[in-house]
């Protein structure tokens, strides 16, 4: 996940290591704060793979700044990441947002229709947090206020996710159809 943001950041912008950091953060920070622990060494590894470049430049009033940017490769392989991901960036919701936040630079409109439609198939399968042997309870199941609100609240965010995966779908598939 954390590779795909920096790489997807890069695709919209020149970023030097503290900015890229700060936008990584908000977009992934609810869920995992992003130490310099962390990104560096993931940033040391990109550019040893050539898919991102640091150049030093002047700073505008302290020390100069490293730069970074993405390479020819790291835009390849960013496209990799869009056109097919591993089955948890389809299943997993933080995984799955850090996909939305770049999938505009899958510049195809069929490629990200595809990526939608894995997504709408994912949710459309019948699931359920909790079952009773083989059966799957649902929220009216439950005397528990607290489950039943689980089931209130995932219900809820999955048929305005459906409605609005289908409705994208359909305009991307609009796009893509030869004229």
């Amino acid at each position: 996940m954390l590779e795909l943001a920096v790489l997807g950041f890069l695709r919209d912008a020149e970023l030097h290591g503290y900015e890229l950091r700060k936008r990584v953060a908000a977009l992934t920070g609810h869920v995992r704060p992003i130490a310099d622990g962390t990104l560096y060494p993931l940033l040391k590894r990109l550019e040893g793979n050539n898919l991102i470049v640091r150049e030093t430049r002047p700073g505008q009033v302290a020390a100069p700044r490293h730069m970074l940017s993405l390479t020819e490769c790291g835009e390849a392989e960013l496209h990799t990441r869009l056109a097919r991901p591993g089955e948890l960036f389809i299943t997993d919701e933080n995984r799955w947002f850090t996909m939305l936040a770049f999938l505009r630079h899958l510049e195809d409109p069929a490629e990200q229709a595809t990526v939608l439609r894995r997504r709408l198939d994912f949710l459309t399968q019948p699931a359920s947090f909790f079952w009773d042997g083989d059966k799957p309870l649902r929220a009216e199941d439950f005397a528990d206020p607290f489950r039943k609100g689980l089931f209130t609240i995932a219900t809820a965010t999955s048929r305005t996710e459906i409605r609005w995966l289908r409705e994208t779908i359909a305009e991307l598939e609009t796009a893509a159809a030869p004229a």
